[in-house]
């Protein structure tokens, strides 16, 4: 009895998975435009293109490329892989090492709030739009080192992908085109809002005494003449909301002689830009080292010595940073541990964590 009881059982249970498997495979994949929702604090409303809005599924399927390693020519490398959540999706090595071993030739940038870069991308802008800018680290010899033919090869054998690209575009169609639009999606649901200093400004908390007068120190203008009244002057670039103002500029790591990397001047082709890089937003900053192009400090308070004293004169330099070369900007120890202690504020915990944007496969 015991024995015809287990066998009914066992051919009930494999009844019941084949019918699963059956239903499954008989629902329809079709496409599934729901709104993806953006939450984005007290932070203006994002401008997202309007021939690609963010879909629930177009976001997925995003996710699912950027941490997938058949993006690279050996499959042991993806976007994540140079763009690591808990570093504000920057990484941390000065030069990202690719697939064939060799050093990128400039820091790899922090994904963060894409959705309100209005000047391109890259660090010299090279990428018109954020779909421009996601397939072309495929393609770099010195990164992924893949064509995009393979990768929509690899793509299209995979059931998974297929059912997905129905779900997010309608067809089972793989092209580079939709890859590219999924991988904007994805890096334009990338946001953050929500650091310490959001709180503050929401009367949620208070700062700490020193975050305070870096605070203060951070939207003070320099003042050659005034020196009491004189601050660090760093919204000048970074401004509020999003702690960047869409310019490309010279900030005075070089003189012209010792200009090897020419920055904007290489997509545009004017003198004006030689030396100029596009100025990054600061949220997450304490995070995402080490700064600047070249990633030559790998300390907040190197930056901060190097806008006090360490500022070189060249033809583009910023005028307003060349303004402060005389003096400098005269901030003493206490100043600069202040301004260090704001600058991270602006660390969002809930971004660094965030599942919605972690690697599906970890």
């Amino acid at each position: 009895m015991n024995r015809l009881f287990q066998f009914f059982l066992v051919g009930s249970v494999l009844v019941m998975g084949s019918c699963a498997d059956d239903t499954e495979e008989l629902t329809p994949i079709i496409l599934d435009e729901t709104p993806y929702v953006m939450y984005y604090g007290e932070l203006p409303p994002p401008t997202i293109a309007d021939d690609n809005p963010l879909t629930e599924q177009g976001v997925k399927l995003g996710k699912m490329l950027f941490y997938d390693t058949k993006m690279s020519n050996d499959g042991t490398m993806s976007c994540g892989s140079c763009h690591r959540q808990k570093h504000a999706f920057s990484d941390t090595n000065t030069l990202s090492i690719g697939v064939r071993g060799l050093p990128g030739k400039r820091q790899a940038m922090a994904i963060v709030n894409m959705a309100w870069n209005g000047n391109e991308f890259f660090w010299d802008g090279r990428a018109h739009l954020l779909r421009d800018q996601s397939i072309l680290p495929i393609q770099d010899e010195l990164e992924m080192d893949e064509t995009l033919d393979n990768v929509v090869s690899k793509l299209s054998a995979e059931l998974v992908y297929k059912k997905q690209f129905i779900r997010a575009f309608g067809s089972s169609e793989i092209t580079s085109y939709k890859i590219s639009l999924a991988l904007e999606q994805f890096m334009n649901s990338l946001v953050s809002h929500n650091s310490k200093y959001d709180q503050y400004l929401r009367g949620d908390l208070t700062l700490s005494l020193s975050e305070e007068r870096g605070r203060k120190l951070f939207f003070t203008e320099y003042n050659e003449f005034f020196p009491d009244d004189s601050g660090a002057d760093c919204a000048h670039c970074h401004s509020p909301s999003n702690f960047e103002n869409n310019k490309y500029l010279n900030n005075g790591l070089f003189t012209d002689a010792e200009i090897t990397d020419n920055g904007r001047e290489k997509v545009t082709g004017s003198v004006n830009d030689i030396g100029k890089m596009k100025v990054t937003t600061l949220r997450n900053i304490a995070v995402s080292f080490p700064y600047m192009h070249d990633g030559r400090f790998q300390t907040l308070e190197e930056v901060v010595d190097h806008y006090n004293s360490g500022i070189k004169g060249s033809g583009t330099l910023d005028p307003t940073l060349r303004n402060t070369m005389r003096t400098g900007l005269r901030l003493d120890a206490t100043d600069k541990s202040d301004l260090v202690s704001f600058l991270k504020t602006l660390t969002d915990d809930d971004f660094l964590t965030n599942p919605d944007f972690s690697d599906p496969n970890q």
